[in-house]
């Protein structure tokens, strides 16, 4: 599947409304954006979206159990 346009820009759109801080799992910035009216569907479609732009270094994973993630 792949990741549709403005995803990531929702996903950061979201988290600065929420002031959001520090590290967080997939499900917890799920349901920051269920609280936003974003639908996602599902914690690993946010995975998703996060781990690629992990990839380009706008993201960073820490692999703990669960993951999470940080947006700067």
């Amino acid at each position: 599947m792949a990741i549709r346009h403005g995803e990531f820009e929702r996903i950061i759109s979201v988290l600065d409304d929420a002031d959001a801080d520090g590290p967080l799992t997939a499900r917890e910035i799920l349901d920051l954006l269920e609280e936003h009216d974003e639908d996602f569907g599902s914690a690993h479609r946010v995975a998703t979206v996060l781990g690629r732009r992990a990839q380009t270094g706008d993201v960073e994973v820490i692999e703990d159990q669960p993951y999470r993630y940080r947006v700067d």
